[in-house]
């Protein structure tokens, strides 16, 4: 049987490689090409070395779409990862209809961003219309308007996660720090948190990249405004590619620095929090 896996395997695996280097790779090592050229269509493009990646950095507009972004990240990723870790912690205590409850919280997260914005919208408007605001009023509000959606959509899906590493502890660990005398907050902190650290890796992850990543639902609930105040780095991106003539070069480039600054954070990322792995 191995010897026939070995045979056939590059029979299997060449449809898919073909369809990852076209889908994937190739569009890739065009973009980045683009990111050093002006142009308006790929067969107009012409070199102009650093320029696009020196417009950059004097776009205030990107400059503040990356500071707003990285704030929005941070206080996502740590609200998201508490609420869901506290939410899984309730659910593993055997109370009734927790399955229940478990389907409840998820189900947000199989609901389009785009429809999430717009429905969000409403809602706060509505709420924020009784003292003369909208969400477009100033960044904060649109800050965190966002902050409440993506809370609601993620925190259920991340729960899942931290419940199947909950689950996934030995029962005798728990026990032997019981009768070892530790109280629920020591059990907590020395036992459940270290044994669960994949999972915490997997959840800080995903947060972190999807707050980094927000798209739809920033251009349904404020698209930016008020005057692109509350334009996430993924928006800003788009909106100069398409919105900025003779700036598609430039959205480029921003789209190049957008990807090497996310894979840094989420290597970084990745590997203090799975330093601190233990082994069970």
């Amino acid at each position: 049987m191995q010897k026939a896996i070995k045979k056939y395997f590059p029979v299997f695996v060449l449809p898919t490689m073909i369809a990852f280097t076209i889908g994937f790779i190739a569009p890739f090592l065009l973009g980045i090409y683009l990111s050093f050229c002006k142009f308006t269509t790929v067969t107009d493009a012409e070199f102009i070395g650093l320029g696009n990646y020196i417009k950059t950095l004097g776009d205030a507009e990107f400059i503040h779409s990356l500071w707003y972004t990285a704030l929005y990240t941070v206080v996502t990723v740590l609200l998201i990862n508490v609420l869901a870790f506290a939410v899984a912690m309730l659910l593993t205590k055997g109370i009734k209809g927790t399955n229940i409850f478990r389907t409840v919280f998820f189900m947000p997260n199989l609901i389009g961003g785009i429809v999430l914005g717009y429905v969000w919208q409403l809602l706060l408007n509505g709420i924020l219309a009784n003292f003369d605001r909208t969400l477009t009023y100033s960044e904060v509000y649109g800050f965190w308007g966002l902050v409440i959606l993506v809370l609601w959509q993620q925190v259920g899906y991340m729960m899942i996660i931290y419940i199947s590493g909950i689950q996934n502890i030995p029962g005798e660990l728990i026990e032997a720090a019981k009768i070892d005398g530790a109280n629920s907050w020591q059990i907590l902190k020395n036992v459940t948190i270290p044994m669960v650290m994949p999972s915490i890796t997997i959840c800080t992850f995903l947060t972190l990249t999807n707050g980094f990543k927000l798209f739809d639902q920033n251009l349904a609930l404020t698209n930016g405004a008020p005057s692109k105040m509350s334009e996430l780095l993924a928006l800003n991106i788009y909106n100069t590619f398409y919105g900025r003539a003779g700036w598609e070069g430039v959205g480029q480039a921003k789209a190049v620095e957008f990807f090497i600054l996310v894979a840094i954070i989420a290597l970084i990322q990745n590997k203090l929090t799975r330093s601190k792995e233990v082994q069970q």
